[in-house]
C-alpha cells in the first residue's frame, strides 16, 4: 500500500482512499479520520509478529520513527509489552539486525511519565504501548486520563505531544474492540498518519446483526489457515453411537467432563512420546472447560476437586478464572499455563478469555455453554488453534484440537458449516457487464486549488474524466508562487477565529500587512534567466490581495465547531415494561436433532427430559443479555433481572414452568436480542450535564473528494441521464457556480436541485466527508453526518438535504436533521458576532424537487 500512497500526515484521506480502492477493491472506506487499513487474520497465525514486521518495514523503508500500539484490555497490554521487549521468548524483532544493536525505545502507560521527566529518549525509534482505557476521554466517569494532563517538561500533555508528531503510526491489536464511540474518538484525536488494524473478527455485533468492516485490505480466514497448515486441525469428539436421549443434563455434563479428561490423558502421552522421539521440548497439554456462568463455574470447580471425579486426582491441577476469582496467584497460573512447572491441567472459565490469551498447549475444549456468535468460534476455539512447535508435525494427536461435543454445541457446529461463516472462504461473483465496465478514480478538487496552481493527486486517466481544469488566476509563475505562500498563511490564520472569524476578513488591511510580512520571510526569488538580467520582483501586496479575494469568491464560510461536556457524563437504561405481545414461542417437541460437524452423525437430544441447565429461568435471559457490549452486568444487574422476570412471567402465562424453561434454553439468543433491541429505546444520558460549543476555526478550507466513475467525459448536469436508476455511476460537469468542476449525484432529484442552485445561488458545493465533522446517534454508534449540499445566497448560507419521501420520518434521518439544525444555530450565532450570514437547514422530500421550483419556495416549505 505504501508503494501507491506514500505515508504522510498531510495526505488527503479521501484521495488516498480512492487510490487504495483502485488497487484493493475490498477497501470501501477507512472508517476513521485518517487512512486506516485492517488485516483480517485468523487467530493463531501470528498477528503480533506481523505488527513487528510493520514497524521494521516502516522504519527501514520510510524512516518512520514513532509508533503507537493500542491494546483493548490489560491482558493483551501486558502481552504486547512482553513481546516488544528484547530478550523475551516471543520478541517480535528477533533476527532483525538493524534492531539488534539499537532496539526501539519502549514507552508504556507506566513508564512514559518517568521518561518525560528524564528528558526523553536517546534513540530515534519509539514504540508506545497503551491500553485503550489509558487514552479514552470517557473513562472513569468522563474525567480526563493522566496521559492528557499537562506536562511542564514538554509544554503540553503527552497525548497532545503524540498527536503532534508528524510520523505517528497507530497499530491496533484486536481492532474490533475500538469501534465504540469513546474509543473511536480517542483514536481519531491521536491524528496518526496511518492506522494498521489487526483482528480475527472484522465485524461488530449490533441489534441488527453483524456489521462487516469496510477497510479490510487483506483477509486470511481460518479456512485458509487450516488449509495451509498454520494451525491445529479442529475435530469434534463424541462417543461411538452416543445418544443423549433419556439422560439428564447433569449426566451429560459429567460424561463430557470425564471423556474430555480421558482424552487429555491420552494426548499427554502422545505429546511426550513425540517430543522424546524428535528431540523437542515436552509440551504439557491442558483442558479448557467453558462454563455457563460464575455459579456454574464454581460448581464445576467443586466437582473436579471432589473424590467423585477421578478420586480427586485433579484437585490441585484445576483453576477457575472469571470475574468472581481475582487472586493474583490464579491469574499468574493462567498466564504461565504453558510452562511445564505450572501444575494446572484444567482451566474453567465463563467469558474472560476471548482475546489476548495466546497459548499453544490447549488441546481439549469442553464447552458447557452454548456459544451463540461466530466471534466465539474464532476467539474461543481459536484459543486452541496455535501449534506448539510452530508447524504441523504429521502426528494426528499433536496436530489436532479436540472439541468434546454435546447437545448445546449445535449452534457452533451449524455456524461452522454455514457458507457465510468467517471460517469459510468468501466468494465474489461478477457478471459480464461488471467485467466490461471500465472505471477510474477521479479526484474532485475545489476550484480555488486549480486557480492557485496547486496540484492534486490526480492520475492521468482520472484527469480525462474530471472535466476542464479551472483557469489559473495568475499568469506569471512568480506571482503564482507568492499566491500559494499566501494561501498557506491564510489557512493558518483560520485557526484564530477571534482574529479572522470569516474568509472576508482576509482582505482587511491589518491581515494583509501580516500576510505580506509572512510571505516575504518565506519567498525566495527564482534564479536569473540571463546573466545580469534580473526579473522585477512580484508585487506582493497586489498578489496577496488578489489571493484573498479569490478565496472569498471560491469559499463558503464553514466554521469548525467542537462540542465538549462541562462535567461527568452519566448514562444507562431507564426502567420500562417490555412489549411481549409478539412473543409466543410454542412448547418445544420432545426431541431435537443435532448434526455433528465432522462425521455428519445425527444425534437425538431429548430437551423435555431431565432438569434444566440454569437454576433460575431468569438466568437464561440475563446470560444472553450480558453478551452485548453495551451492557455491563455490575451496573445493570437489577434492571436485567427485572426485564428477565417480565419475560418469564409472560411465558408462564401460557406455558408450564418446564416448557417455559425449555423455550428459554432453545431460544435464548433470539429472546435476548429482542429484549436488547427494546432497551435501546430507553437509553438515557444525564441531561443535567452542560455542553459547550466552541468555534475553533472561522472558516475551513474546502476538502477534496474522490469518486470511482466510468471512464468517460462528465455529463452535462442540465440533461438527465438515460439510465436514471444508475445516476450514481456518472460524473456531472458544466457548472458555473459550483465550487468544484465536477461532482456526483445519488439521485436525479439531487441533479435537479443542482440546476436550481446554479440558477439562484451565489455558489454551492457538495461537501466532502469530514468537512463539517457533525455526528449523530444511530443505535449504539455515533456516525458522521455529511450533508448533501451547501449553498450561499445573498442573505443566507444553506445546508440542504434531499431525501426519499418515504424516508423522511426514519430515525436516522431525523437524528441527522436534529444535529444539523443545532449546528446551524451555533454557526449562525458565530456569524452574528461579526455580521455574517445566518445558516438555515432544509430537509426536502425528493418528489418536491422540480426544476421549475424556486429555492425560496423550497425553503419556506421545508426549512
Amino acid at each position: 500500500m505504501t508503494e501507491i500512497v506514500s505515508p504522510s500526515k498531510v495526505a488527503n484521506p479521501v484521495v488516498a482512499l480512492e487510490i487504495v480502492k483502485s488497487e484493493f477493491p475490498s477497501v470501501a472506506d477507512f472508517e476513521r479520520d485518517f487512512p486506516s487499513l485492517c488485516f483480517s487474520l485468523a487467530t493463531g497465525v501470528g498477528k503480533t509478529r506481523l505488527m513487528g514486521a510493520f514497524v521494521a518495514y516502516l522504519k527501514l523503508a520510510h524512516g518512520i520513527n514513532n509508533f503507537f500500539v493500542l491494546a483493548p484490555n490489560l491482558t493483551i497490554y501486558n502481552k504486547l509489552i512482553a513481546d516488544f521487549r528484547p530478550n523475551t521468548p516471543k520478541y517480535v524483532f528477533r533476527g532483525i539486525s538493524e534492531f539488534a544493536i539499537s532496539p526501539p525505545v519502549l514507552t508504556t502507560g507506566e513508564t512514559y511519565e518517568r521518561q518525560i521527566a528524564s528528558g526523553g529518549q536517546l534513540f530515534p525509534t519509539t514504540i508506545n504501548i497503551f491500553n485503550i482505557a489509558k487514552i479514552s476521554s470517557e473513562v472513569r466517569g468522563g474525567r480526563s486520563p493522566r496521559i492528557r494532563s499537562f506536562r511542564e517538561e514538554i509544554g503540553e500533555s503527552y497525548f497532545d505531544y503524540l498527536a503532534g508528531l508528524p510520523d505517528l503510526v497507530l497499530l491496533m491489536d484486536e481492532s474490533h474492540r475500538y469501534r465504540a464511540t469513546a474509543g473511536m474518538r480517542a483514536i481519531n484525536e491521536l491524528k496518526p498518519m496511518l492506522g494498521l488494524e489487526l483482528t480475527a473478527t472484522p465485524f461488530v455485533e449490533s441489534p441488527r446483526g453483524s456489521i462487516a468492516f469496510r477497510n479490510v485490505i487483506f483477509d486470511y480466514p481460518l479456512a485458509r489457515a487450516l488449509e495451509d497448515g498454520f494451525v491445529k486441525e479442529p475435530a469434534v469428539v463424541t462417543r461411538k453411537d452416543f445418544n443423549p436421549a433419556g439422560k439428564s443434563p447433569e449426566a451429560i455434563q459429567l460424561m463430557k467432563l470425564e471423556d474430555g479428561v480421558r482424552l487429555h490423558e491420552s494426548v499427554k502421552v502422545d505429546l511426550e512420546t513425540y517430543a522424546r522421539e524428535n528431540g523437542e521440548r515436552i509440551v504439557k497439554p491442558f483442558v479448557l472447560v467453558i462454563a455457563r456462568d460464575t455459579t456454574h463455574a464454581g460448581e464445576l470447580m467443586a466437582l473436579i476437586q471432589s473424590n467423585a471425579f477421578f478420586e480427586a486426582r485433579y484437585a490441585d491441577k484445576v483453576i477457575q478464572v472469571d470475574s468472581s476469582v481475582k487472586e493474583e496467584e490464579t491469574v499468574e497460573k493462567l498466564l504461565t499455563v504453558e510452562q511445564n512447572d505450572n501444575p494446572v491441567e484444567i482451566v474453567i472459565h465463563v467469558n474472560m478469555l476471548k482475546e489476548g490469551w495466546d497459548v499453544t498447549n490447549l488441546y481439549t475444549i469442553i464447552p458447557l455453554r452454548a456459544a451463540n456468535a461466530r466471534t466465539l468460534i474464532e476467539q474461543s476455539i481459536g484459543r486452541g488453534l496455535r501449534l506448539p512447535y510452530g508447524k504441523r508435525t504429521g502426528v494426528a494427536a499433536v496436530d489436532r484440537l479436540n472439541i468434546v461435543a454435546h447437545d448445546r454445541f449445535q449452534e457452533i457446529v451449524d455456524e461452522a458449516n454455514n457458507p457465510n461463516s468467517p471460517i469459510h472462504l468468501k466468494q465474489l461473483v461478477l457478471d459480464e457487464t461488471d467485467l466490461e465496465r471500465k472505471t477510474v478514480t477521479v479526484v474532485v478538487a475545489p476550484t480555488i486549488l486549480g486557480g492557485l496552481g496547486l496540484q492534486t493527486a490526480q492520475g492521468a486517466e482520472g484527469a480525462a474524466s474530471a472535466g476542464p481544469a479551472p483557469a489559473p488566476a495568475f499568469a506569471d509563475p512568480e506571482d503564482m508562487r507568492v499566491a500559494q505562500l499566501a494561501y498557506d498563511a491564510f489557512r493558518k490564520l483560520a485557526r484564530e477565529p477571534d482574529k479572522v472569524p470569516s474568509v472576508s476578513y482576509l482582505s482587511r488591511p491589518d491581515i494583509q500587512e501580516q500576510i505580506v510580512r509572512d510571505v516575504r520571510s518565506q519567498y525566495q526569488p527564482a534564479q536569473m534567466g540571463l546573466e545580469g538580467v534580473a526579473k522585477p520582483p512580484p508585487d506582493m501586496a497586489a498578489v496577496i490581495a488578489a489571493t484573498a479575494k479569490l478565496m472569498a469568491d471560491r469559499t463558503i464560510d464553514i466554521p469548525r465547531i467542537t462540542v465538549m461536556p462541562k462535567g461527568e457524563v452519566k448514562a444507562g437504561f431507564k426502567p420500562f415494561t417490555l412489549d411481549l405481545s409478539g412473543m409466543r414461542y410454542p412448547a418445544p417437541s420432545e426431541e431435537l436433532w443435532a448434526k455433528h460437524l465432522r462425521t455428519d452423525q445425527v444425534d437425538v437430544i431429548g430437551l423435555s427430559q431431565g432438569n434444566l441447565l440454569e437454576q433460575r429461568l431468569e438466568d437464561y435471559v440475563v446470560s444472553g443479555l450480558i453478551d452485548f457490549s453495551d451492557i455491563a452486568y455490575d451496573e445493570h444487574a437489577d434492571m436485567l433481572y427485572e426485564l428477565a422476570g417480565q419475560v418469564v412471567r409472560h411465558l408462564l402465562d401460557y406455558l408450564s414452568e418446564k416448557d417455559a424453561g425449555q423455550v428459554l434454553a432453545l431460544h435464548q439468543r433470539e429472546i435476548a436480542r429482542a429484549v436488547h433491541a427494546q432497551m435501546q429505546d430507553h437509553f438515557w444520558k444525564d441531561d443535567t450535564v452542560e455542553y459547550q460549543h466552541e468555534v475553533r476555526q472561522g472558516f475551513t478550507e474546502l476538502k477534496e473528494s474522490a469518486y470511482t466513475a466510468l471512464r468517460e467525459a462528465p455529463l452535462d448536469y442540465r440533461v438527465p441521464p438515460a439510465d436514471k436508476s444508475n445516476v450514481a455511476r456518472y460524473l456531472f460537469g458544466g457548472f458555473s457556480k459550483c465550487l468544484t468542476t465536477v461532482t456526483k449525484f445519488h439521485s436525479d432529484s439531487e441533479r435537479k436541485l443542482a440546476v436550481i442552485l446554479e440558477r439562484e445561488s451565489l455558489k454551492w458545493l457538495r461537501p466532502a466527508k469530514g468537512q463539517f465533522q457533525m455526528f449523530y446517534r444511530s443505535g449504539n454508534d455515533h456516525l458522521e453526518y455529511q450533508p448533501d449540499f451547501v449553498a450561499e445566497t445573498e442573505t443566507h448560507i444553506l445546508m440542504l438535504e434531499p431525501k426519499m419521501a418515504t424516508q423522511m420520518q426514519e430515525k436516522d434521518v431525523l437524528a441527522k436533521r436534529d444535529v444539523a439544525v443545532q449546528w446551524c444555530g451555533w454557526a449562525s450565532e458565530h456569524a452574528k458576532s461579526y455580521g455574517g450570514k445566518p445558516w438555515r437547514y432544509a430537509l426536502i422530500p425528493h418528489d418536491a424537487i422540480a426544476e421549475n421550483m424556486t429555492l425560496d419556495f423550497l425553503l419556506k416549505q421545508y426549512s
